[in-house]
């Protein structure tokens, strides 16, 4: 039977049609019966619509659905869109994780961070070695990106190969770890290859990236001629551009102090995993005071404007033990995450109010992209000549333009999907054959759940129009005992007459209760609701907005 025959799909539950929140899912079996791996578990940052949420999480429902089928789960490096989401998800999961040394570490730092987080159980590979999970044989396959052990993967099934890239790039100077392995990539191409599971994040941008070694001279020539203090602000888990700031900062005669608990993490763990050797000690905040101020260089967490971070704190001068005068420098080693911008320049205008100088990668090369650009893409194309190129991790128009590069360069099949859909590889020509749940869950203080569960629909309307409890008293002949007592949060004082709105809005409480005959007042869940609308709509009346209002009535 049709149905009884195996197949090869993949289906990602994240990361396609957006920037961030990575989930893939590789399955292989009949329809009824397949196994599946994971790749990558990953989260992104909630915005302004999220008011009280710390992380966004992909969808897993569908996931569980096959948990007796699911055989693991694979990392291909330790960024937070590619593995944050492990420790809330994967009690959910329950099943062995593949990470490197270094992600395995970062995990265990992070995990002995919070309160009752699992023991998850890993399984140590490193680049070049070849496991099996479930039906497949992965290769992980050396590249470089911003942090250290980034690997592509080779999935090897029975109905053919698919090369995962991950997050990658080619960098013939990178400042750490080695470059992207161009050999095992042609190997792979010659054995023959089904699919490219492609990064399309600068599939719009042309040429080839600048190398890390090269972001390591331009830092170098920014804290050399600075007179002052220089502080550089970038991602923590980039630890190849920590030592870039590190080595620039020693042959400058100047000393490193780390601001910013992420940022320490990593460097402790890159510490013990020894790519931080030959580099003089990272000193905390509480020597910064004993440093000359034209020997102290700053490695701080707030590239992206967080407001609880180090640089935003020292913006707003909150920082115990360590300032920045006017005179100093501040370098943003990073690249803007959009959405992000608003609050970026928040911080950079409180940095220029106090004369600090604010040197970007538009006034010197201070930061170069961990992802291909589009030649790049080009010469991937060329080593492992797959028949099917599927774009991932990128917005529509990074996915679309990622595509018709890869038509143009002569792939025989682009397969463009997004979140959810369920693309058959092989056997024939690729197509999606389902569509499975998916979307967005949020992890909020210690719940995880749905925007419901969280309560975040009802937080996000009280964010815009505040909200109102009303207590109405009933005596034993349902009468009024006394006006109702009224609080409200986040509601104007008064109206544009300059009448009190809490005035406004007990009269009109009042009146409803009033208006309700009185043998339909022992219906109390009826008095509630008369008294919810009527005070809403004098709100609404007489402020144009419509706050969220609770009443109880007691008798």
């Amino acid at each position: 039977m049709a149905g009884d025959k195996a197949e090869l799909v993949f289906c990602p539950l994240g990361g396609v049609g957006e920037i961030g929140m990575n989930l893939g899912l590789y399955g292989y079996g009949p329809p009824r019966k397949r196994q599946w791996i994971v790749v990558d578990c990953g989260v992104t940052f909630p915005g302004p619509d999220l008011p009280g949420v710390d992380l966004v999480l992909p969808d897993i429902s569908f996931l569980e659905e096959q948990i007796d089928n699911l055989k693991g789960i694979v990392i291909t490096h330790a960024h937070e869109d590619h593995y944050g989401a492990l420790l809330d998800l994967w009690p959910r999961l329950k099943v062995d994780v593949w990470m490197t040394p270094f992600s395995a570490g970062l995990l265990e730092s992070k995990r002995q961070g919070e309160h009752n987080a699992p023991d998850i159980p890993v399984t140590i590979f490193k680049p070049g070695d070849t496991f099996n999970v479930g039906p497949f044989s992965i290769e992980a396959i050396a590249v470089t990106h911003s942090i250290p052990e980034p690997v592509s993967l080779a999935i090897t099934s029975p109905l053919g190969t698919v090369v995962h890239t991950g997050d990658w790039k080619i960098d013939p100077a990178p400042s750490l770890g080695p470059i992207t392995d161009e050999t095992r990539f042609r190997a792979v191409g010659d054995a023959g290859v089904l699919a490219l599971v492609c990064d399309s994040t600068n599939a719009m941008r042309e040429g080839e990236s600048p190398s890390e070694e090269a972001v390591g001279e331009g830092l170098r020539g920014v804290i050399e001629k600075a007179s002052g203090r220089v502080a550089v602000t970038t991602f923590s888990s980039n630890v190849g551009r920590i030592r870039s700031v590190a080595e620039a900062a020693r042959d400058a005669g100047r000393q490193v102090v780390v601001l910013g608990r992420s940022l320490k993490r990593v460097i402790d763990v890159a510490t013990e995993l020894g790519y931080l050797e030959g580099l003089p000690p990272f000193l905390p905040e509480d020597d910064f005071g004993y440093i000359p101020r034209e020997n102290a260089v700053i490695l701080c967490t707030g590239s992206q404007g967080e407001p609880r971070a180090a640089l935003a704190k020292l913006a707003r001068d909150e920082m115990r033990n360590v300032a920045l005068s006017p005179g100093d420098t501040v370098v943003y080693s990073s690249r803007v995450i959009p959405g992000n911008e608003k609050a970026i320049l928040e911080t950079r205008n409180l940095l220029i109010e106090q004369g600090i100088e604010i040197i970007e990668d538009t006034d010197a090369l201070v930061h170069v992209s961990g992802h291909p650009r589009r030649s790049e893409l080009k010469k991937m194309y060329e080593w492992v000549r797959p028949l099917v190129l599927v774009p991932v991790h990128g917005e529509a128009a990074h996915l679309v333009a990622h595509g018709s590069l890869g038509a143009m360069a002569g792939i025989p099949d682009v397969a463009q999907i997004r979140n959810g859909d369920m693309l058959r590889l092989a056997p024939g020509v690729p197509e999606i054959v389902d569509q499975v749940a998916f979307g967005r869950i949020f992890r909020d203080g210690k719940i995880v759940g749905d925007d419901k569960e969280i309560g975040v629909v009802e937080r996000r309307k009280l964010s815009f129009a505040g909200h109102v409890a009303v207590n109405v008293v009933l005596d034993d002949r349902n009468d009024l005992e006394g006006d109702p007592d009224l609080i409200a949060l986040g509601v104007p004082e008064f109206d544009a007459r300059g009448s009190l709105m809490e005035d406004i809005m007990i009269a009109a409480a009042v009146e409803a209760f009033r208006s309700i005959p009185r043998q339909r007042r022992k219906d109390l869940d009826l008095v509630a609701e008369a008294v919810r609308r009527a005070v809403r709509a004098a709100a609404n009346s007489a402020w144009g907005k419509k706050p969220v209002v609770t009443v109880f009535v007691t008798q």
